[in-house]
């Protein structure tokens, strides 16, 4: 698979990239996924949140799939070289085996969320057994946050969480998972959508581990060169402050 490209509405990292290296070839017209979500499907599904309405150079990078311990720790350890915070939307039975992390990504600051127990698609499973698990990884993670993983999830299901969290899509995704992609187009996928209040997708995960340890760092230090700060997504709608929540179980 390979993503849909199109110039930054961002000037400022368009020239960086024009200045710094040559673009990449044009996409596959047979792609499966989009870098920048099209703002036709963000009014479409107004009810989730695809980027922050915060004002200023804020950027809020997002990490699903973990943690685990060949990967996390040194997302912890690139975030901390910027300052920067971030939400990891967490898959519950790595926190069940990585507690200790899931605990150091707390005390660090960042956000976390729901992403299912067992990394389940919203397509393929019965909604009732999709809610089950979904609450099953609230037991452990404790946060209004929710993402579903592959972004897949029925009308009805989405329904019945609306009242209890805030559903999280995103308007870029580096692609990081994409063993067809390199980690320089995983890159370009982040700085050639990014705009202020952008949610970025990357993965803490094994399959994602090549490209991202290649593109994290970079976007990290191109974005800060521009004047954008990193910060984790609050636990409500709207609003700045991110305060933990119990949800009842």
């Amino acid at each position: 698979m390979s993503t849909v490209s199109a110039p930054s509405s961002d000037p400022s990292v368009r020239n960086v990239l024009h200045r710094d290296s040559p673009r990449t070839p044009p996409p596959n017209a047979t792609a499966l996924y989009l870098a920048r979500t099209p703002s036709i499907i963000q009014r479409i599904f107004h009810q989730f949140t695809w980027r922050s309405e915060a004002s200023g150079k804020r950027v809020y990078l997002t990490f699903d799939d973990g943690p685990i311990p060949e990967v996390t720790p040194w997302v912890l350890d690139t975030l901390a070289e910027y300052n920067a915070k971030a939400t990891f939307f967490c898959v519950g039975e790595n926190v069940q085996r990585h507690a200790e992390l899931f605990k150091r990504l707390q005390a660090e600051g960042h956000a976390v969320g729901n992403h299912t127990h067992n990394h389940l698609s919203g397509w393929s499973t019965d909604a009732g057994d999709y809610l089950a698990n979904v609450r099953q990884c609230a037991q452990l993670v404790s946060s209004r946050l929710f993402r579903p993983p592959y972004g897949r999830i029925g009308p009805r299901t989405a329904k019945a969480l609306y009242g209890e969290f805030r559903i999280v899509m995103w308007d870029v995704l580096s692609g990081d998972f994409d063993q067809t992609l390199d980690g320089e187009a995983c890159l370009r996928n982040v700085l050639e959508h990014v705009v202020p209040g952008s949610i970025v997708v990357f993965h803490d995960s094994l399959k994602s581990e090549r490209n991202l340890r290649y593109a994290l760092p970079r976007a990290l230090a191109v974005l800060s060169s521009l004047g954008y700060s990193f910060e984790a997504l609050s636990q409500h709608r709207h609003g700045a402050e991110r305060t933990p929540i119990q949800i009842a179980r």
